[in-house]
């Protein structure tokens, strides 16, 4: 499979609004603001539970998840019926594609059932890339995460986390700790920390879960978890991606913790009101201790509600754009003919 996975543009239309949503990468902070401020209002201020809107009524959203998936299969589900969209989840286990059907005869066949928008997860970097720079010009593909690449929604759903429980990100400094070279989160995570202007990005990690030279990426890296967790604001935990692994590059899960496992002596170093995060699934006593995790600082659980409204905000925004598109297009001709 052949996709550029560093050309942005394709994500926008002609008027440089969100089309796709495939990286975070190449998108200004007036992208972002947008779909967080979006997202807010998805909330009821009451209740801080999740509004069902008719935005999406009569179009068609695809689900296709390559890879296994529970929150965020789950979050876009359950973001797609609240925006009141029909929902197809394409189970891969007994579809053409195990018996050998290429992505792209899918791709095609699920775009002849009248699809407006795929949500695709995907092992391979590039898919959604792939993806979008083949579906009819009315189609909108967004990235639940491919490879090692990248997972836009996560990035955003913990960007919204922070700013409602922090205020504004550019004042913040927050630390990831665990497997950052193989994880598409903490490159997504880092992308969006940056167009956000957060103070300061911290990495915290062994050489050997470290990608080269990821001072590149505007980070500051740590390889002693102590002096990482100094004064931050917020600690972000990622799990080991075995799967992604193709040797052992930790002696043992043991000693992973021993020396980057978050606990609650090692996230008092940390600012009193630091929060705690973590993408999911979790690992208990491998890169988090329970304690910590179901701890008064932790604010997991509010990660997977809020991703069921950014999410949503992500849609309804591509789906209005598209619109705005149809409308500015049909204007432009009126215009034409009149001359």
């Amino acid at each position: 499979m052949q996709a550029r996975l560093t050309a942005p543009n394709i994500q926008l239309n002609e008027m440089g609004k969100l089309k796709h949503l495939l990286t975070l990468e190449g998108l200004k902070q007036h992208h972002l603001q947008e779909i967080l401020d979006t997202a807010e209002t998805f909330i009821d201020p009451l209740d801080h539970k999740i509004k069902k809107v008719p935005l999406l009524r009569g179009k068609t959203i695809m689900n296709l998840f390559f890879e296994p998936s529970t929150r965020t299969r789950t979050t876009f589900e359950i973001a797609e019926k609240r925006l009141s969209a029909d929902i197809e989840s394409l189970d891969i286990q007994t579809s053409a594609a195990k018996k050998g059907e290429s992505l792209l005869d899918t791709l095609w066949n699920l775009q002849a059932m009248q699809a407006d928008m795929f949500v695709i997860r995907h092992a391979e970097s590039g898919a959604a890339h792939f993806f979008a720079q083949h579906v009819s010009p009315h189609v909108h593909v967004l990235n639940a995460g491919d490879g090692q690449h990248a997972h836009p929604t996560q990035a955003l759903l913990d960007m919204f986390t922070i700013r409602k429980k922090k205020g504004d990100i550019f004042d913040l400094t927050v630390a990831i700790i665990g497997d950052i070279l193989h994880s598409r989160v903490v490159r997504s995570q880092i992308q969006a920390l940056s167009i956000l202007e957060a103070r300061e990005i911290r990495v915290i990690g062994p050489k050997t879960l470290l990608p080269e030279n990821p001072e590149a990426l505007g980070v500051h890296v740590y390889h002693n978890i102590e002096e990482g967790l100094k004064d931050v604001d917020v600690v972000i935990m990622v799990r080991l991606q075995n799967e992604r692994m193709k040797s052992a590059l930790i002696p043992s899960e043991k000693e992973f913790f021993k020396r980057y496992g978050l606990t609650e002596k090692r996230l008092a170093l940390a600012k009193p009101d630091a929060i705690v995060m973590h993408p999911g699934p979790i690992n208990r006593g491998v890169e988090i201790d329970s304690a910590v995790a179901d701890g008064a600082q932790s604010v997991i659980l509010e990660q997977v509600t809020y991703g069921i409204a950014v999410r949503m905000a992500v849609m309804s925004i591509i789906m209005n754009n598209a619109e705005q598109l149809a409308y500015h297009r049909a204007q432009s001709a009126v215009t034409e003919q009149a001359q």
